[in-house]
């Protein structure tokens, strides 16, 4: 198949994790892909090189989502790369839970920061090309925990319920500019932090999962096909939660 074919994503975050998966499955369903990483360069090139072996393109970029100012040079060298930018792809994101009343300023700042102003600093400098393109698709990275909270999160949970509301905000605003913007709520994915937990804590999480799984992170790429591809072409303002009726 070839959903996404002569279609160009910029993804945030994209050398591991949901990240990854997303880049690999836009690649096979036929876009170009520019993705960001921040530390992880010798996996970021990997990618690159092995995804570009098979006659794809794709290229890595270092850069800070949450800086204002190197999501605007993201911007300016990616159109300058692939020349357009169909599907944006909000994606970076971190952890630092705690229960607040041990949480210090700093993990507070850091999370929100990370997780919500990269989110209006990349969809801030993709506007205008996308509303002279007269299109575009945005796809914010939430979570079921900014839907029902979790104690320890309370940073995390902020950040996520933002991207919501910023979300559907951003759909009533561009709309008229055939750009679309959603948000997918992943619940528990399959990563490399899932990876070390114990047994009892992976059955106390599954507990609580009518599909009685982890998901995969596969799974969510599926979600985001779905969201930057034709077929979701009357699709805006939307919470799409990828969680295996958790909660639900």
């Amino acid at each position: 198949m070839s959903l996404l074919k002569d279609k160009v994503a910029l993804i945030t975050g994209g050398s591991r994790g949901i990240g990854e998966a997303i880049v690999r499955r836009y690649v096979e369903e036929g876009a170009a892909v520019a993705f960001t990483y921040v530390s992880s360069s010798e996996r970021a090139e990997k990618i690159c090189e092995e995804l570009n072996a098979n006659g794809a393109k794709v290229k890595a970029y270092k850069s800070d989502a949450s800086s204002y100012d190197e999501a605007e040079a993201l911007v300016k060298s990616v159109l300058e790369d692939f020349g357009k930018v169909d599907v944006l792809i909000n994606n970076a994101g971190i952890t630092r839970d705690t229960l607040l009343m041990r949480m210090s300023e700093e993990q507070w700042d850091q999370v929100i920061t990370v997780n919500l102003k990269s989110v209006f600093n990349l969809t801030k400098h993709m506007l205008r090309p996308m509303l002279k393109n007269r299109s575009g698709s945005i796809i914010n990275m939430s979570s079921v925990v900014g839907v029902f909270g979790n104690a320890g999160q309370a940073n995390y949970a902020a950040s996520k319920a933002g991207i919501f509301g910023f979300t559907k905000s951003m759909a009533k605003e561009v709309g008229s500019r055939s750009i679309r913007c959603n948000a997918i709520a992943p619940g528990f994915i399959e990563t490399d932090m899932t990876d070390e937990l114990d047994e009892e804590t992976k059955k106390a999480f599954l507990s609580g999962i009518p599909l009685k799984r982890l998901g995969k992170g596969t799974e969510v790429a599926d979600a985001c096909v779905f969201l930057g591809s034709d077929m979701s072409q009357y699709i805006s303002g939307q919470v799409l939660s990828v969680c295996g009726a958790l909660n639900c």
